[in-house]
């Protein structure tokens, strides 16, 4: 059975279902705003936004979706919403933006999931599902994952979706010097 979630975000956009992807486990659609409480439950969770410094506001939540949301019409892609595919349960997010690293913009696959569904290979999974689509439905040469140097669970999901560390570069954000690493994969030839 569908949930309300779901249903309500399975809109049509230019003739296509909000579905991007499938994966074994996993369906990826695009974020609505049905999505807020969900988004709510990841971002404004101090353990899980730690590498962030710190939970959310509400206000920052929206502008997180609504960032999501112009992903979407600029580029055609961005963070997705990510749910179990046997019960449809929103437990994170997963896709690809365009983000600064130095002087350029890079294609990167991000994820973030609610805290209750780490440890059992999703976010390995959906990362997977995403630079195959950078490769495929992209034909993008190159995609990385930007990630701060402190958070090892996320460096260690980027090394299983075949990424290595190739530079770093301190980002400034709320105030804080935060030193990232950029993993990159590069298309098979």
């Amino acid at each position: 059975m569908i949930n309300e979630n779901l249903k309500e975000c399975r809109i049509m956009v230019k003739g296509k279902s909000n579905i991007v992807l499938e994966t074994k486990r996993l369906v990826l659609r695009r974020i609505c705003q049905n999505d807020f409480e969900d988004l709510c439950k990841i971002l404004k969770d101090a353990e899980t936004m730690c590498y962030y410094e710190g939970a959310f506001s509400d206000r920052e939540v929206q502008e997180w979706l609504d960032r999501q949301k112009s992903r979407y019409e600029k580029w055609g892609f961005g963070l997705w919403a990510v749910l179990l595919k046997e019960n449809h349960k929103w437990i994170g997010q997963c896709g690809l933006t365009m983000q600064p690293w130095k002087n350029q913009e890079v294609l990167e696959i991000g994820y973030l999931f609610n805290r209750a569904y780490w440890h059992n290979g999703y976010a390995t999974e959906a990362a997977m599902a995403c630079k195959k689509y950078a490769f495929e439905k992209l034909n993008a040469e190159e995609v990385c994952s930007i990630i701060r140097d402190i958070n090892l669970p996320s460096q260690n999901v980027a090394i299983r979706n075949g990424m290595y560390a190739a530079d770093t570069w301190t980002k400034h954000y709320k105030g804080v010097d935060m030193p990232h690493i950029r993993y990159i994969c590069r298309r098979s030839k």
